[in-house]
């Protein structure tokens, strides 16, 4: 089992806010108007998700909303690629199966130092891990990753190639592996479900479409209020 350096784990809010770019252009929404909106309604941990944007667009993107993110106060992740979200300060990267494993990035992680655009040393850049099953989840415990994320737990829309749906009793399951490890549920989960999800064990439920619904400004307080009070 390959050794974990011992970190203090994040204390992660009830609600992880995913700023899908796909997601967005096929509503016509901009990211900067939506990130706004979602840091005025209290949303303090997002993450930026662009799978198809090219490496300089995405690097001027992540720069731009990490700090935007940063003068919130909130916690600001982007997914996949970790060499530009160092480079855009950002405070940690997300990265599933098929992406460098945890053990791989943290040798990157900056101990001391300023990322560009930072404000802060990055000693606590975070990582996170996507897991599908049980498997994964007791695999991705043995990695530097500061959480570990567990889906889809309800089918969903905004992944072309979905892995298989987890479920509920899923997620209490993965909980109880993860023991201390902070845990977030993602896939198809609404704001009437939600709450069933965290109460299942998830420490944060991450959220796509069902942010986006009317007024994304509106939707999002909605959550606030119900989950995160």
């Amino acid at each position: 089992m390959r050794l974990r350096r011992q970190r203090n784990l994040p204390s992660l809010p009830k609600l992880y806010a995913i700023l899908d770019i796909d997601a967005l252009t096929a509503r016509g929404l901009q990211p900067r108007a939506v990130l706004d909106a979602w840091l005025d309604a209290g949303i303090r941990l997002i993450q930026l998700r662009a799978k198809t944007m090219a490496s300089g667009p995405l690097l001027a993107l992540a720069e731009d909303l990490a700090g935007r993110a940063r003068d919130a106060g909130a916690t600001f992740i982007l997914n996949d690629r970790a060499d530009i979200a160092l480079l855009a300060g950002a405070d940690g990267v997300h990265v599933g199966q098929g992406d460098l494993a945890p053990h791989h990035v943290a040798v990157f992680r900056p101990r001391g130092t300023r990322s560009r655009g930072a404000s802060a040393p990055r000693d606590n850049f975070l990582i996170g891990l996507s897991t599908h099953t049980l498997d994964q989840l007791r695999a991705g415990l043995a990695e530097p990753a500061d959480y570990l994320a567990i889906g889809p737990v309800f089918e969903t829309s905004t992944k072309a190639a979905a892995d298989p749906v987890v479920g509920v009793a899923m997620v209490r399951e993965a909980a109880r592996a993860a023991g201390t490890r902070p845990l977030v549920a993602i896939g198809g989960i609404t704001l009437g479900t939600a709450l069933q999800v965290l109460e299942a064990g998830a420490t944060s439920v991450a959220i796509v479409s069902d942010l986006l619904v009317g007024d994304v400004g509106r939707r999002a307080r909605q959550y606030v209020d119900a989950i995160c009070q």
